[in-house]
């Protein structure tokens, strides 16, 4: 479902440009008309808005991620409805996210990627320490700020749908590159899960490469549960050996 440009959703936020589309949402630059800041707004795709049970818990979850305030984790304002339109209101960052930045570049030099890494670490342990597992870490949901600043976003949109899928065995949450192996068995997901991706980030932005693929999702998910992962120097022997280790 798209929303025209000019609509105001709640009485409070007119719809600027749609932005981005994923696979639960559209995303829209919008303006919240009580101060003029700009906003990023979720909109979630229909068949997740006629799913009662996700949205009662998605405003819950969405509560609890509300109160997550911390310099790398993009501020979630508040969810809310217009009839059968359900969205969420967050920070906008006016920069690329991870991913579409290493499509342009390849890979990063180890000490920016360090540093994305360190940053998205410091939101993890803040969140963790919160009660809060993000459960699909992946460069798409770190975005890079002006001036250099890293943003994890989609805490709240991530536990929202795991909470719906811990309801049905054996279903997985999460994108599969990334997946940790309790993810690929469909177990309990806890900090570790979070860790284990932010692993493989680390691995893509040193080598330009993801450490597992497949020709269908199962297959790469099985790679996480029975592989080794590969040696990030195999790929390229430049990469410091402390950050190797970080990884494997």
């Amino acid at each position: 479902m798209s929303v025209a440009n000019g609509t105001v959703l709640a009485g409070r936020y007119e719809i600027v440009d749609r932005i981005a589309d994923g696979g639960m949402s559209t995303v829209y630059r919008a303006r919240r008309l009580s101060d003029g800041l700009v906003v990023a707004l979720k909109v979630l795709r229909p068949q997740y808005a006629a799913d009662r049970e996700f949205i009662e818990r998605f405003a819950r979850e969405a509560r609890a991620a509300e109160a997550l305030q911390h310099p790398n984790i993009v501020q979630l304002y508040e969810s809310g409805r217009d009839g059968d339109v359900y969205f969420i209101a967050m920070e906008y960052v006016d920069g690329p996210d991870l991913k579409g930045h290493l499509r342009r570049v390849g890979r990063l030099e180890p000490d920016d990627a360090e540093r994305i890494a360190m940053a998205v670490c410091e939101a993890l342990e803040y969140a963790h320490h919160e009660g809060i597992v993000h459960r699909d870490i992946k460069p798409q949901n770190i975005l890079l700020a002006p001036g250099g600043t890293v943003k994890v976003a989609d805490f709240g949109i991530a536990r929202a749908l795991a909470a719906v899928t811990m309801t049905q065995p054996g279903t997985v949450l999460g994108t599969v590159q990334y997946l940790s192996p309790e993810q690929a068995r469909g177990a309990a997901v806890g900090r570790t899960s979070d860790i284990y991706a932010l692993g493989v980030v680390l691995y893509e932005m040193l080598t330009g490469r993801l450490p597992f693929e497949g020709d269908a999702p199962v297959a790469i998910a099985l790679k996480h549960l029975h592989d080794p992962p590969p040696r990030p120097r195999a790929a390229q022997p430049d990469i410091p050996l402390r950050l190797e280790g970080v990884i494997y």
